[in-house]
């Protein structure tokens, strides 16, 4: 045992949570890769190496309590958690230890119960808390040295999470880096296929450091972590039917449990040079549920083997192939072409349907109500560009115009009528809609109402070094706005800016750091509906995008136009 109170410190955490003494990793290059390697260094054990991630479990309404020794005063920190398959609430403290942990005893262990006492003792000073289901982080540039606590509780069910911390935030970089627009975009789509792009994040081709994608598919949700993705394919693996005692496992049996085969050129080459998903190294599970496919250092990847006619919800990481650590890209989804034979989409009564069409394209949506009506409310969102909208009634013409945004009709009603709704895609590029039809009169309505003009203003007078003035308008209903910043080159285009402005993209595939603030505004008189915001905090001479989104009573947002400011470089 080591006399010096850093190592004793850490000791003492060891002991008193009933781990054998052990030597914790420092920030010693050399010791450090060659104790991260080993993993029964620290596996199993309530320590947190110093720039390593790790992973742990949580039973429900159990906390679990994780440490780490910051040596050095005025030393910088960056803790971050990742939440899998629950939201998570957790909590960073200092821990204050006594005189007498200082390690000038007699080198025997203390008894256990005794030591819990001495971490457990005191709460320590809170420093941070969160309470979600996001990827979060604290991070400060100076920190005293001390013992901190990581508390970590799931309130929902039995929860996989990941932890992170280090205290050379600056130089370790362990999260690959997103590029400046960290969308996936559908480019092509067939009738069982879909192709996906997306920008290669500078981790790899800047910093030079190893870095794969990995795609996940499924049908029910986008995720915002690989950690959330790899927790539900375990809990499919949870209901795979385990081999009779006895038998042995063949090449055969591994593959089906999501192993590989024993050959080490299978994922090597294969796996990184391949762009379809027989060929490429991927846990594949039932037809109808998650797989996740890992492709090497490719942006452009062919989605195979799909179902006609199916949504689907494909999401992107970017994987650092050093430490196993991934960020996740903004997901997206897209519905596969339908059979020739099905020409049209049935409207569900009060249901919103996404509809995607492709460049110069149509698509033919059909709505039969189930018993009389009077009339029939349909609500078009135009997320890009204008579409044209032709609505129906038993073969007769009821209306023909282009839309944008979010727009409202009304059509007369007729007994045992059957409505033909055919929506024609613009010729700039592929076009993504939501389409609601009801005969139930509702006094709210599912889409936020939209003023005629949905552009934000910026005041150049009010313009400063480390603010902006902006306004928008506003309607005679309630609405909630909420105002996001993002720091964008200072080349950032037009052309680039188009490619962000889809409109059903709500705040949440927005970044937490982004939000600058939501409120509420209405104004009974049309004239004086206009509202104004100043966001502060900015950086001279830095180019922002700023975005707008109006929340209705019913969650669906739609986004205004972007507008893009910049400050003052001298004041």
């Amino acid at each position: 045992m080591r006399q010096c109170k850093g190592w004793s410190l850490m000791l003492l955490v060891l002991v008193g949570l009933g781990a054998l003494a052990q030597k914790l990793p420092t920030r010693d290059e050399g010791l450090f890769q060659m104790q991260i390697s080993d993993k029964s260094l620290f596996h199993d054990s309530s320590v947190i190496p110093d720039g390593a991630e790790i992973s742990g479990y949580l039973f429900r309404d159990t906390p679990k309590r994780y440490y780490f020794v910051v040596e050095e005063d005025n030393t910088p920190l960056s803790v971050t958690v990742t939440p899998c398959d629950a939201p998570l609430e957790w909590k960073l403290t200092l821990q204050e230890l006594p005189e007498e942990a200082s390690g000038e005893g007699s080198g025997e262990p203390e008894p256990l119960d005794q030591q819990k006492q001495q971490v457990t003792a005191d709460e320590g000073t809170e420093l941070f808390t969160y309470k979600g289901n996001d990827v979060e982080s604290y991070v400060a540039t100076s920190t005293p040295s001390g013992l901190y606590q990581l508390e970590l509780l799931s309130t929902e069910k039995d929860s996989n999470f990941k932890a992170y911390a280090t205290t050379t935030p600056e130089s370790d970089q362990p999260y690959p880096e997103l590029p400046y627009d960290p969308r996936v975009d559908v480019t092509a789509l067939g009738r069982t296929t879909v192709t996906l792009a997306w920008k290669p994040t500078p981790t790899g081709s800047l910093m030079g450091q190893p870095v794969q994608y990995c795609v996940v598919i499924n049908k029910e949700h986008n995720f915002k972590s690989m950690c959330a993705a790899e927790a539900k394919i375990s809990t499919d693996d949870a209901f795979m039917l385990a081999p009779k005692p006895g038998r042995d496992f063949s090449p055969f049996d591994f593959a089906h449990f999501g192993f590989g085969p024993s050959d080490n050129g299978f994922g090597k080459d294969r796996g990184l040079t391949s762009n379809k998903i027989s060929r490429a190294y991927t846990s594949k599970h039932r037809a109808s549920d998650i797989q996740k496919v890992c492709i090497g250092n490719k942006n452009i990847f062919t989605v195979s083997e799909l179902k006609p006619d199916t949504q689907y919800y494909f999401d992107v990481f970017a994987v650092n192939s050093a430490t196993n650590t991934s960020t996740a890209y903004v997901g997206t989804f897209a519905r596969t072409k339908e059979e020739a034979r099905q020409k049209t989409v049935e409207l569900k009564d009060g249901k919103v349907s996404d509809v995607f069409i492709k460049r110069k394209g149509s698509k033919f949506l059909r709505f039969a109500p189930v018993s009389s009506h009077q009339r029939v409310t349909l609500f078009v969102h135009a997320c890009l560009d204008a579409v044209q909208v032709q609505v129906r009634r038993d073969g007769k013409l009821l209306l023909s115009q282009n839309v944008e945004g979010v727009r409202q009709f009304q059509l007369r009603g007729k007994p045992k009528a059957k409505y033909m709704i055919r929506l024609r895609g613009s010729r700039k590029g592929a076009s993504t809609l939501k389409v609601l039809a009801t005969t139930r009169p509702s006094s709210k309505q599912p889409f936020p109402s939209l003023p005629d003009d949905t552009r934000i203003k910026a005041f150049d007078k009010l313009r400063t070094c480390s603010s902006v003035t902006v306004a928008w308008l506003g309607t005679q209903d309630r609405n909630k706005y909420c105002i996001y910043r993002k720091e964008v080159a200072d080349n950032y285009g037009e052309e680039q800016r188009r490619r962000e402005q889809n409109q059903c993209t709500g705040p949440e595939t927005r970044r937490k750091s982004e939000k600058v603030l939501c409120k509420y505004f209405h104004s009974p008189n049309l004239q004086k509906a206009v509202t104004t915001e100043t966001v502060t905090g900015l950086v001279p001479g830095k180019t922002y995008l700023l975005d707008v989104y109006v929340v209705g009573h019913s969650g669906h947002s739609v986004k205004y136009q972007s507008k893009l400011v910049k400050t003052r470089k001298y004041c």
